[in-house]
C-alpha cells in the first residue's frame, strides 16, 4: 500500500547515541533504580548523572520517577525543578538553563519518525529551555523546539514549535493565549 510503514526497511545505523553498549547498559540499571522508582535522595541522583556525563547546576531538585535517557546530553542549570514522572528522552541535546520549572508527567522528546517515508526514518532535534519557563503538567516539548525566556507552556499541551519569550501557551498545538509580563 503506498504511502505505508515498512517497518522492515528502518535502518537507523546512523544515529549514535554518544556511548557504547557498556554504559548505556550500566544507565538503564541505574536508571531504574534511582531515578524511575519513589528513591528521594536528590544528592546521589545528582551524583549520578554528573558521573554519567550530565553538567548539572546548584539547586537542582529531581522528584521520584524521573526517566533520563541519556545523561551525557543532558545540561541543567542552576535552581532547576524537575517534577515526579518528567520524561527526558532526550535522543538529542537537553540544554534545561536557570530557574526553569519542569512540572509532573511532562515529556521533553528529541526524537519521532518521518510518517512520510515508508521506512518510518528516526528523525531528532534538541531542545532548549531558556531562563525562567516552564513547563506545565503533562506537556509536551518536541525536538528543535526552543523555549524561550519566561515562557510557559500549560497543563497537557504540546510545544512542536518555537515559543515566544514571556509568552504563555495552550492546546495541541500549543498556541499563544496572552504575554506573561
Amino acid at each position: 500500500m503506498p504511502g505505508s510503514q515498512r517497518l522492515a526497511d528502518f535502518e537507523n545505523s546512523w544515529y549514535n547515541p554518544g556511548a557504547g553498549f557498556l554504559k548505556k547498559t550500566i544507565w538503564y540499571f541505574l536508571n531504574a533504580l534511582f531515578f524511575n522508582s519513589f528513591f528521594p535522595i536528590n544528592a546521589i541522583k545528582i551524583f549520578l548523572l554528573k558521573l554519567f556525563g550530565a553538567k548539572i547546576g546548584k539547586g537542582v531538585i529531581i522528584k521520584p520517577f524521573v526517566s533520563v535517557k541519556y545523561p551525557w546530553k543532558l545540561t541543567v542549570g542552576n535552581h532547576v525543578w524537575i517534577g515526579e514522572k518528567v520524561w527526558i528522552d532526550n535522543l538529542d541535546s537537553v540544554i534545561i538553563e536557570n530557574n526553569v520549572c519542569i512540572s509532573q508527567g511532562a515529556l521533553l522528546l528529541c526524537g519521532n519518525h518521518n510518517y512520510k517515508k515508508s521506512s518510518f526514518d528516526l528523525m531528532i532535534g534538541k531542545i532548549i529551555l531558556k531562563e525562567g519557563s516552564w513547563i506545565g503538567a503533562k506537556a509536551i516539548v518536541t525536538g528543535n523546539v526552543i523555549v524561550e525566556e519566561n515562557a510557559i507552556l500549560q497543563v497537557a499541551s504540546v510545544a512542536s514549535t518555537n515559543l515566544d519569550k514571556n509568552g504563555i501557551y495552550r492546546g495541541n498545538p500549543a498556541l499563544k493565549i496572552k504575554n506573561r509580563f
